[in-house]
């Protein structure tokens, strides 16, 4: 049985940090539970990090990888065995981190689209000091940039919601280009995505990563790098300020 993926209940659960579970499968430097809140590599979002409390004591998490089992590499020899009890905790800096600048990633790809005559994110990577994506077709001047800086952190300003939702690939069609949205590039047969929606539909894509509950969160993005990855495709790399409101991290165990 797949590992049940609590980070995608919905929005605010990316915001928890503590939870309970049971080893179902156990190897020498890693474990599988039946729920995590360990968010695992993927989507061009690294994974996140923490500790595991179990019988014999704390292990660190230190690598989460997989789609169906979510399997935690753990730093230490662990002892674990099926069945035992843990609870889990994620290191809150580095999630929240990838939380705003996943978010931020978003957005900036959203804006460029419409203030660039649909150029395409073709690729993306989300870090913790900084992130970058890739556009294509385009060729960004040192004007095009401070427009999409300038565009970006004055949509911040407003406010606007960060939710989620479970929509069909038609659904998600109707509202947004499938260029857009890169629906695509997904393969056919999956019809019933969960999408991420900024505001009332000022940006709308299909994603399995976590995000924040409000841009405003984001702080002010700042384009500090391009650089040309060949056949019209370049690459900008952003950082964030430090936001007004850091949303405090919930320690409940689920």
């Amino acid at each position: 049985m797949a590992t049940t993926k609590l980070y995608l209940e919905d929005i605010e659960a990316a915001y928890e940090t503590k939870f309970s579970a049971k080893v179902t499968k156990a190897n020498e430097d890693s474990v599988v539970l039946d729920r995590t809140l360990f968010y695992p590599l993927g989507g061009g979002q690294n994974w996140d990090e923490g500790t595991l409390v179990g019988p014999n004591g704390a292990i660190d998490v230190v690598e989460v990888r997989g789609r169906e089992d979510i399997i935690h590499n753990l730093g230490s020899e662990h002892q674990l065995e099926i069945g035992d009890e843990i609870v889990g905790e994620i290191d809150w800096e580095r999630r929240y981190a990838h939380m705003r600048m996943h978010t931020a990633q978003h957005l900036v790809s959203g804006i460029a689209y419409e203030l660039f005559d649909g150029v395409r994110t073709v690729g993306n990577q989300i870090n913790l000091t900084h992130s970058r994506i890739d556009f294509n077709p385009i060729s960004f001047d040192q004007d095009m940039l401070l427009e999409l800086t300038e565009k970006t952190n004055e949509i911040i300003s407003l406010k606007h919601e960060v939710t989620d939702l479970n929509m069909t690939r038609n659904e998600i069609n109707s509202i947004m280009p499938p260029e857009r949205t890169n629906m695509d590039l997904l393969p056919s047969f999956i019809d019933e995505l969960r999408v991420v929606k900024i505001g009332d539909s000022l940006d709308l894509c299909p994603c399995a990563g976590t995000h924040i509950s409000n841009i405003s969160e984001i702080g002010e993005i700042s384009i500090i790098g391009k650089k040309s990855k060949g056949k019209g495709t370049q690459r900008i790399t952003y950082e964030l300020s430090n936001s007004e409101f850091l949303r405090k991290k919930k320690s409940n165990i689920i």
